[in-house]
C-alpha cells in the first residue's frame, strides 16, 4: 500500500547500525521503491563519542549488540530503489527544494521481514553525479573487512565487486537506473514525516 511505513534497517558486521522509518512509494514482483526524508526521527546506535560502528571490530563489540538512541536523519532526502534478489540499492539524492543531485548506489543483502527492510551492508559503494561520472567509495575499508568471518570472504568479495562493476558500465551507458526515470520525483504533498515508532528489539543478526 502506497505510503505504508516501513523500517530500513542497517546492518554492518551484523550489529545494527540505525533503524530509519521509510514510505513505501511502489511495490511490484521486480523491485520495491521507499521515499526517505530528511530529518526523519530514527534509532542510531549508542557509540562511543567519535566513532563509527565501521570502524570498531566485531569482536570488540558487546555481544547482544550496543543499546539504541534517539536521533534524526542527518542526511538529505532520497527515493531508494531496491530491485527484488539483486545486491544492491540505488538512491535517488535530493537537496533543497527536492533538487536532484545524483545517485549512491550502496552494495547490500536484503532480507525483508513484515514492516522491517534489513539491510547487510557491503562497505563497498558508488557515487554515480548527476553527469554520471562514477566513483568507488570506501574501497580501502572493504578490503580490510574482506576475510573476516563477520564480513565476506575473498571470494564474496570478487562477486561484491562484479556487482559494483555492473552498476558503473550502467551509469556510464546511462541506462536504468541512470537513465533520468524518477529523477524528478516529488513525495504527496499530504505525506508527513514518519515517527520514530518503538526501539529496535533486534540488534544484531
Amino acid at each position: 500500500m502506497t505510503g505504508r511505513i516501513l523500517r530500513w534497517n542497517l546492518f554492518i558486521g551484523g550489529h545494527l547500525s540505525s533503524s530509519v522509518p521509510v514510505r513505501l512509494v511502489e511495490r511490484t514482483a521486480a523491485y520495491q521503491l521507499v521515499w526517505l526524508e530528511t530529518g526523519t526521527p530514527m534509532w542510531r546506535t549508542d557509540l562511543p563519542r567519535r566513532t563509527h560502528l565501521r570502524d570498531i571490530p566485531p569482536e570488540h563489540r558487546p555481544a547482544g549488540g550496543y543499546p539504541a538512541k534517539t536521533g534524526w536523519w542527518p542526511l538529505g532526502s532520497a527515493l531508494v530503489h531496491q530491485p527484488a534478489g539483486a545486491r544492491h540499492a540505488v538512491f535517488w539524492l535530493f537537496g533543497r527544494r527536492q533538487r536532484f543531485r545524483g545517485w549512491y548506489v550502496n552494495l547490500e543483502h536484503r532480507t525483508h521481514r513484515g514492516e522491517d527492510i534489513d539491510v547487510t551492508d557491503h562497505e563497498l559503494d558508488l557515487t554515480v553525479a548527476a553527469d554520471h561520472s562514477w566513483r568507488w567509495k570506501d574501497e580501502r575499508s572493504f578490503a580490510e573487512k574482506t576475510g573476516h568471518p563477520a564480513y565476506w570472504s575473498p571470494e564474496e568479495a570478487t562477486a561484491i565487486r562484479a556487482e559494483g562493476e555492473r552498476m558503473a558500465r550502467l551509469a556510464e551507458s546511462r541506462a536504468f537506473p541512470f537513465d533520468g526515470s524518477w529523477c524528478d520525483f516529488k513525495p504527496p504533498p499530504h505525506w508527513t514525516t514518519p515517527s520514530r515508532g518503538p526501539a529496535p528489539t533486534r540488534t544484531v543478526l
